[in-house]
């Protein structure tokens, strides 16, 4: 039978520091033996690409440049 999980008020503030100021992306808990032994905090990027942001702008002269 699991253990049940013990949270101490460390392990909370850390659980909310990963978690805070995350657009994109996951925090994953780990636990061992019914205890926290590591949080992994994975954040993402989101950009769009050029070609997209320029259908969604007034129809304007678009100029090409080279390089």
């Amino acid at each position: 039978m699991a253990k049940p999980l013990d949270v101490d008020e460390l392990w909370t503030k850390r659980i909310l520091q990963s978690v805070n100021g995350l657009e994109y992306g996951t925090v994953q808990i780990v636990v061992h033996d019914g205890r926290i032994v590591q949080i992994e905090r994975t954040e993402r990027k989101r950009f769009e690409s050029d070609s997209a942001s320029q259908r969604h702008l007034p129809e304007q002269k678009q100029h090409k440049r080279t390089l």
